[in-house]
């Protein structure tokens, strides 16, 4: 039900959105033609937003999501005019192909995608005539794109067409662009020798910068090379069946890793990532003491104690008081950042951790020791759920005292009376006149609460109200995972970027959810099994990640969300939240709470 929910509202807002720029709504060719290709495909999706607001829209079949296919896997990527011979081909072939009609025969040798506007913001609504046609501005030119992702004012399209290419790793790339006659541009870098070239084609060497020649010799999303050609075609070519025999038995090196990095178990995925993050804690902040928290927990299902022991050394200065975890300027990333001496404490025993816990959980109450309104630095930002609950609870928790536990609550219902939004999602902030619900913003109080549950003893007269805050948000998350297993970088908004740190956040929340029978196991586990397979995708080698939105304080309009820095990389936040929800999966799959695809280490 939630994956045919999240399918309407990536139709809708694809359509919706055509009218964000003034320009392509004009256009009925346009608008029929998404309707046709929205109408027929298995798996309807938005790749990103152009500077203009407009989606730009991808369609698939299902087994284009899936790498481990036995089928050739072929991407048409073109940006022509909907009223063009070459758009009308692809249209009605699309048609055809998906409604196994004139193409039955060949449908179950190969999966197919197509994104059939590049770039809208190219068209000219009144003629439906691409505008750009120099090498500096044509859509096809400018490959890999330069400046940051997704914020940069010429290559914002660009970047989302390389990017999401790069996780969805297809076997060929045919970039196809009108001509009078027919023409195969290959990169150099290609071996001719994998391609079956009708004879009948002229033949051209692609030009650097060109889509095509860079998938054939970069690494989009820091993946692979993908095998590309570019195609020039009159229209009157069958065009799926021509790109079929010209790739052959092509398998690209980008499918090859991600399926790599799908087989991976949720153990192997923590041990690699243990190498890169998690070894330092300069200042008592979330970002660091996460990544400790998680290569702690790595210590007993690996019955490795190296990680615990180079833990403890890290965190000593704090313990013998050379260093204050206070610091001189608090803030909520100070007070979310004690909760791996709680964590230190349960683990140990040690009675220092508690005091250092507790010593941010005071900060709660004033110098008489009432409880204040709120916990200190929520700057009215959804993240302030778990900057300031779970440390509280954990501290009642350990101390015993349940003044922490009624603090945790009345901080909680300030947040959510603060920003939580009619649907069940968190808007970041007040600020915003859009109410955006930012990706990590929902990420927060999705893990904070859990965490929260976690310490919160059940006969709490807390527990009931926390738990349903918890439950309530987490259905209203589920019903926005995409097809890829994401959440976005706006959760409600399928065009902006899937967000690496906010899926992390929310499957780690359910999967703490289901460890402990908060949440029904038939509802839940299907979205934890598409998202650790797209986590996965996007955890490379060296503890390289993608698309970890940058730190992000209030912004003051969806626009400003959107266009929040997308990072390509090693990210100390991503790589912490990633051993978080890897070491929680190795738990849950060790204690038979939740079943991966392609086995676990509890069935080894």
């Amino acid at each position: 039900m939630a994956q045919r929910f999240a399918k309407l509202m990536t139709c809708l807002i694809l359509f919706s959105s055509l009218g964000v720029s003034g320009r392509a709504d004009e256009s009925a060719a346009f608008r029929d033609a998404l309707r046709t290709l929205a109408e027929y495909s298995p798996v309807s999706m938005s790749i990103g937003v152009t500077r203009s607001g407009t989606a730009i829209p991808a369609f698939l079949t299902n087994g284009m999501l899936d790498v481990r296919s036995d089928h050739l896997r072929i991407l048409i990527v073109a940006n022509s005019s909907p009223d063009s011979a070459v758009s009308k081909q692809l249209v009605t072939e699309w048609h055809d192909f998906c409604s196994h009609r004139p193409l039955a025969s060949t449908r179950n040798k190969f999966e197919a995608g197509i994104v059939p506007f590049a770039n809208p913001d190219s068209f000219d609504a009144s003629s439906n005539i691409v505008t750009s046609s120099s090498e500096t501005t044509d859509w096809a030119f400018g490959f890999p794109p330069t400046g940051a992702a997704y914020n940069d004012e010429q290559n914002s399209e660009r970047h989302y067409l390389w990017r999401w290419i790069g996780m969805l790793a297809p076997d060929i790339v045919v970039v196809v662009r009108e001509n009078d006659f027919d023409t195969l541009v290959i990169p150099e870098s290609m071996n001719r020798q994998q391609l079956s070239i009708n004879a009948n084609w002229s033949i051209q060497e692609a030009k650097p910068g060109s889509l095509a020649d860079a998938l054939a010799t970069e690494k989009p999303s820091d993946v692979a090379a993908v095998p590309a050609v570019d195609f020039r075609t009159n229209g009157r070519t069958p065009l799926l069946a021509s790109f079929v025999q010209l790739a052959g038995s092509i398998r690209s090196a980008a499918r090859q890793e991600l399926s790599r990095r799908k087989g991976r178990t949720p153990v192997e995925v923590a041990t690699e990532l243990a190498r890169v993050y998690g070894h330092h804690l300069k200042s008592v902040e979330y970002i660091p003491a996460l990544a400790l928290v998680g290569r702690m927990r790595l210590s007993k299902p690996t019955d490795d104690d190296s990680h615990l022991k180079e833990v403890l050394k890290i965190v000593d200065p704090y313990v013998s008081g050379v260093k204050s975890s206070l610091g001189s300027r608090p803030s909520g990333s100070t007070l979310s950042g004690h909760l791996v001496f709680g964590e230190l404490a349960r683990t140990t025993g040690d009675q220092r951790f508690v005091k250092l816990a507790q010593s941010a959980a005071d900060l709660g109450f004033n110098e008489n020791g009432k409880p204040r309104e709120s916990m200190p630095f929520h700057n009215e930002m959804s993240d302030a759920v778990f900057m300031g609950t779970p440390i509280l609870v954990q501290t009642g928790r350990l101390t015993g005292d349940t003044k922490y536990f009624d603090m945790a609550n009345r901080h909680l219902k300030f947040m959510l009376k603060l920003n939580l939004r009619n649907d069940g999602l968190h808007q970041h902030s007040p600020l915003d006149p859009h109410h955006t619900a930012w990706g990590r913003g929902n990420g927060f109080p999705a893990l904070g609460l859990a965490l929260s549950l976690s310490d919160l003893p059940v006969d709490s007269p807390h527990h009931s109200s926390m738990a349903t805050a918890y439950r309530d948000h987490l259905l209203s998350m589920i019903d926005h995972q995409d097809e890829m297993g994401m959440w976005h970088q706006i959760v409600d908004r399928p065009e902006s970027y899937r967000e690496f740190t906010s899926t992390c956040m929310t499957t780690f929340a359910i999967v703490r959810g289901l460890r402990n029978s908060w949440l029904d196991r038939k509802t839940f586990e299907p979205f934890v099994q598409r998202a650790w397979e797209s986590i996965k995708c996007r955890i490379g080698p060296n503890g390289n990640l993608v698309d970890v939105c940058t730190g992000t304080g209030k912004q003051k309009n969806q626009r400003a969300y959107y266009d929040r820095t997308a990072i390509l990389g090693r990210d100390d936040r991503g790589g912490a939240m990633a051993l978080m929800v890897s070491t929680e999966l190795v738990f849950a799959v060790r204690e038979g709470s939740i079943e991966l695809p392609g086995g676990s280490e509890r069935a080894r």
